[in-house]
């Protein structure tokens, strides 16, 4: 089963392959959370705070045509999201980071019952 990562930074495009999820998941979270973090943004009219930019998103592509990812946000905060044409977030349960959500939720849509 391969599984595709796609890494957006600043207008730059990273794709990368992985042999199964857990592959995946540690390209993805080596990446994420190495980000340097942003200052407020002021311009004429807006001012936008750290938490309300997102610096990075890194998406995942696996089998079935399975699509999440992670949005890193300015101050370092994650959101973890699924869907293909309409983004749903996932959420964090006690105890849980973005990453963790988000390998939970993969891991239970791939596992196989028999």
């Amino acid at each position: 089963m391969s599984w595709r990562v796609t890494y957006r930074r600043e207008g730059r495009v990273e794709r990368l392959r992985a042999g199964s999820l857990d592959e995946a998941m540690a390209l993805l979270e080596e990446r994420g959370r190495t980000l340097p973090r942003r200052e407020t943004m002021d311009l004429r009219m807006r001012r936008f705070e750290p938490v309300q930019q997102v610096t990075a998103r890194a998406e995942v592509v696996g089998p079935e045509r399975l699509r999440a990812g992670i949005d890193v946000r300015g101050d370092g905060s994650a959101e973890a999201w699924t869907g293909r044409i309409r983004r749903r977030l996932i959420e964090q349960q006690a105890g849980e980071d973005a990453y963790a959500a988000l390998r939970r939720v993969l891991s239970s849509s791939t596992s196989v019952d028999p």
